[in-house]
């Protein structure tokens, strides 16, 4: 039995998406869409079987308009090798079990199916970050968990190969989105639904000099011509459920030709032992 303590707050987040949904900023999630729309068009494929796992189902609605909307939750409501495309929408970053998310994709998917994850990478909200850290810093002497870790590329892109997916890629998008000031980003955070779960946070409110030093900071750190820059760090992971005609390398050894004799250049042959 598994009794390592959870990271995220799954309860928390849903009440956090609700209030969220009454004045939604979706602007990530739209430009995510586009990019998957594109992502999907250069398959050259016709996909008439997609899940999408979203809370924000009207982001959707025009791209793929047939869609199965999935909600995002612990256990995926997707029925085993029903679907061609499973797209995991901006959400994995949530996940207290990440490679237990993209296991149930694959099982959902039929044999030689798609998966396209989308999720915040490690750059996100780098700026926010440091100022945060550095004004509670200052104002108590310590620091406590304010802002979600987020994976890196280069870790991300090994989930797929530990969940059975067949050429895996991994690749990111560094978004800049400029606010007049720190507050205005931290209010489009919470109507993004994106601020705060974690099971390790403080649960009393931040006080307010706090967040007006960050702010301060924000601005004379990051700021240009009166405004200041959010990174978001959008990671893409596109997997394949494997399939019987899906291409796969060569055994070592097995090549029937010389690549030295391909690039028409001579081979030095490496010395052995005492050679």
């Amino acid at each position: 039995m598994n009794t390592q303590p959870l990271l995220f707050d799954r309860t928390a987040l849903a009440t956090h998406r609700a209030r969220a949904a009454k004045a939604p900023a979706l602007f990530l999630h739209d430009a995510m869409a586009a990019e998957i729309k594109e992502r999907v068009a250069e398959v050259k494929r016709t996909f008439t079987n997609v899940a999408i796992i979203t809370p924000w189902p009207q982001v959707w609605a025009d791209i793929f308009p047939n869609a199965t909307i999935v909600a995002d939750t612990e256990t995926l409501d997707l029925a085993a090798g029903a679907h061609d495309l499973v797209i995991h929408a901006l959400n994995l970053h949530w996940a207290n079990d990440p490679v237990g998310q993209l296991v149930q994709c694959r099982h959902a998917l039929q044999p030689d199916g798609l998966l396209l994850a989308t999720l915040f990478g490690g750059e996100t909200l780098q700026e926010l970050r440091r100022c945060l850290a550095q004004a509670e810093s200052d104002a108590t002497g310590g620091l406590t968990p304010r802002v979600a870790p987020m994976g890196e590329i280069r870790d991300l892109g090994g989930l797929l190969q530990r969940a059975g997916f067949a050429l895996p890629v991994a690749d990111n998008a560094l978004l800049t989105v400029t606010y007049d000031n720190a507050l205005r980003l931290m209010h489009d955070l919470r109507q993004m639904g994106e601020t705060n779960v974690m099971t390790a946070r403080m649960r009393n409110t931040t006080p307010r000099s706090i967040l007006l030093n960050a702010a301060r900071l924000y601005a004379e750190t990051f700021g240009q011509e009166g405004r200041i820059p959010a990174t978001f760090d959008i990671i893409t992971l596109t997997g394949w459920s494997p399939g019987p005609d899906q291409p796969r390398p060569l055994r070592p050894g097995s090549a029937k030709g010389r690549l030295a004799d391909a690039l028409k250049t001579f081979e030095i042959p490496l010395k052995r032992g005492n050679d």
